[in-house]
């Protein structure tokens, strides 16, 4: 298969940027970037380790979207046999096991999301996954709809090579310069009874930009990161018995957090965003992670 992307590597960049010229002009045309090889084996394992860990300790504070029922409950509540015949997107590890955290908070992926950021940038999610999302398109921002325009990144990285069969990451290069819809209380944020509408939007630009949908075929330990604009969701699963594992990160400005009064806790030279897991219908208050050994940074 020809990638219609040009590879990148985070090399090349001048002292005052880790983005080289030609990141910079790809992320500005497309709205994305492909970053090969980016992650070692090792520490995709380390992260994959722990999602297989999760699962095995039935972790009582995690909390999981059931993918074909739509239900949202305890990771813990999972029966074996949905656990063998669904498909789960699991909800942020990263506020409770330190490799996943990793994979999004370092030396070397940090400085890269904080120059598309332009800001500090705060790690405020993370979603694991086994099988394919097989999402609908969509864009990021419409349901985490930062303060400030563009403060919102995303990185996807693959925790295995991507079989075409396999539900890959479909995406439309230049689609983040679409107008965002506004609805009807004046927002960017989805109102679900007026989502046709804002897919009309995003149909009718998309015919008239004359975008391509393209798949992201990824071997592991690739990362993919796109703007909080830019249409994307999950092919078709051809083959349910295969997998594609993968964990989505996403980040916030430090500047955004501080001003809705979050607290930070330090990681390197970047952030993550401590707080209660998600919310699940019926059950009490969310679970707390445990403290971070570093003090919080509060406004």
């Amino acid at each position: 298969m020809k990638f219609p992307w040009k590879w990148l590597r985070p090399r090349g960049a001048d002292a005052a940027s880790p983005l080289t010229a030609s990141m910079r002009e790809c992320w500005d045309r497309d709205g994305l970037l492909v970053l090969p090889g980016f992650y070692s084996p090792a520490e995709v394992d380390d992260a994959e380790a722990s999602l297989r860990e999760a699962w095995a300790q039935g972790a009582p504070r995690i909390v999981v979207d059931d993918l074909v029922t739509g239900e949202r409950l305890p990771l813990a509540r999972v029966s074996e046999q949905a656990r063998r015949e669904h498909r789960f997107k699991v909800s942020d590890l990263y506020l409770e096991r330190e490799a996943v955290r990793r994979l999004a908070l370092n030396e070397r992926i940090t400085p890269i999301v904080a120059a598309l950021l332009g800001h500090p940038p705060v790690l405020c999610n993370s979603l694991s996954f086994e099988q394919g999302s097989a999402q609908p398109d969509h864009v990021d921002s419409l349901y985490m709809t930062p303060r400030s325009p563009h403060h919102l990144v995303a990185i996807w990285v693959a925790l295995e090579d991507t079989h075409p069969d396999a539900g890959p990451l479909r995406y439309y290069p230049g689609s983040h310069k679409i107008p965002q819809y506004v609805f009807s209380n004046g927002s960017h944020h989805f109102i679900q009874d007026e989502m046709p509408l804002w897919d009309r939007h995003m149909r009718a630009q998309v015919e008239a930009l004359k975008l391509q949908p393209e798949v992201f075929l990824a071997r592991k330990g690739d990362v993919f990161v796109w703007s909080a604009y830019l249409l994307h969701g999950g092919s078709d699963i051809r083959d349910p018995a295969r997998t594609r594992k993968s964990v989505v990160f996403h980040y916030l400005s430090k500047q955004d957090c501080l001003a809705h009064r979050l607290a930070l806790a330090p990681e390197g030279p970047g952030f993550w965003l401590y707080r209660q897991h998600p919310a699940v219908p019926g059950e009490d208050d969310p679970a707390w992670p445990p403290l971070p050994a570093t003090p919080l940074i509060r406004p």
